[in-house]
């Protein structure tokens, strides 16, 4: 099959690690690999998998974007895909249109996937247009019907999956962590609570900084690290963030790294790692990574991070908010000297490509049937 995706941009990302992976395995199975997207750092590492990119402006939000009408029209018509797989709502704009243009019986099939609750507009309708939709959790399913006019039977749920082998089979690099250590000196000697995610109010790092203050006063060996990149006009809350580091006198306890390209080293490093977002989020990859590096994992009992963690470690749920708890449940889960962490067959990346994979030959055999 010839296979395109689209998606805004391939700048670091659960989406566009996804995207990426999904599409190095679509290579090794022997398809045809296509990805269009506004580029960015991870074109590189697509490419060298063997897919090919093709650099369209489909990112901005804006009515000049559907200026890519044509231009996507006219790549469709070049390329010839199977499938083309939309996963966010400009390219999916973009995409539909450039789809109505063309004669329906060289039109794709289009699946969409809903990598979140987006909301509810004529604007975010446009994911619900497609041939199938795709849910990352369970959660995100039960969004998706009860606010978008999707029928049951169209809308399939399949989990964002994780090489969980090459986590697992991963080797700390000893000179990546002595380069670490050096250049972050007072994580010497520490155990590390890492908490990943971009800098952004609902990801809960506030959380992290009262919770490590209740840390802190059991346990002083451990330091927290704050792993991701501030968003784009987010700068005054990573100002909050350090105010109230200084107000809890956590200037030597908690360590902002900011945006990181290593997180599969420091899933090794790490002796627990903290899921703390104030909403329910679609999935949770983080979740699931760090499972996989064989690091524990506590998250608030809510949205698609508890869903993973109920199925391959449920004794790092916490009641949502509860940050005494939150903290009382890292503290028992770091004095533990062994965990059972099972990462069932739906949370691995061959579980995803296979079950994405059938979803395609079944839409397209429906197509076949309807032309």
């Amino acid at each position: 099959m010839k296979i395109l995706q689209v998606l805004p941009a391939l700048y670091s990302g659960g989406v566009e690690r996804g995207t990426v992976e999904f599409a190095s395995d679509l290579v090794r199975q022997g398809h045809d690999s296509f990805v269009v997207s506004n580029g960015g750092p991870m074109v590189e590492q697509l490419v060298q998998r063997g897919s090919r990119h093709i650099k369209l402006p489909v990112h901005r939000k804006s009515p000049a974007s559907f200026g890519q009408i044509l231009p996507m029209r006219d790549l469709l018509r070049d390329i010839k895909p199977d499938i083309v797989h939309v996963r966010s709502r400009m390219p999916a704009w973009i995409t539909w249109l450039a789809c109505k243009g063309l004669p329906r019986v060289d039109r794709p099939a289009l699946v969409s996937t809903f990598h979140g609750m987006y909301s509810v507009n004529a604007y975010s309708a446009i994911m619900a247009k497609a041939d199938h939709v795709i849910a990352v959790s369970d959660c995100v399913r039960n969004y998706v019907l009860n606010n978008f006019k999707v029928a049951p039977e169209q809308l399939t749920v399949i989990q964002r999956g994780v090489d969980v082998d090459g986590f697992r089979e991963r080797k700390l690099d000893t000179a990546w962590r002595d380069e670490l250590l050096n250049a972050n000196p007072q994580l010497k000697g520490k155990r590390l609570i890492m908490m990943p995610g971009r800098i952004s109010r609902w990801k809960g790092q506030l959380n992290f900084l009262e919770m490590m203050a209740l840390i802190r006063q059991q346990n002083p060996d451990c330091h927290g690290i704050v792993v991701g990149g501030v968003e784009p006009g987010k700068d005054h809350f990573m100002t909050e963030l350090e105010q109230r580091r200084k107000e809890l006198d956590l200037g030597e306890t908690v360590s902002f790294l900011g945006q990181r390209n290593d997180m599969g080293n420091l899933y090794l490093i790490a002796s627990l790692v903290c899921h703390m977002s104030t909403k329910p989020e679609p999935f949770g990859r983080t979740v699931t990574e760090a499972l996989a590096s064989g690091t524990p994992v506590v998250a608030f009992d809510r949205g698609g991070a508890a869903e993973t963690l109920r199925a391959c470690f449920p004794v790092g749920l916490v009641t949502p908010d509860d940050t005494a708890a939150f903290a009382k449940t890292a503290l028992r889960l770091l004095a533990a000297t062994d965990h059972t962490i099972d990462i069932p067959w739906r949370f691995r990346l061959e579980a995803q490509t296979e079950t994405t994979l059938r979803l395609y030959h079944s839409v397209l055999a429906a197509r076949l049937g309807t032309v």
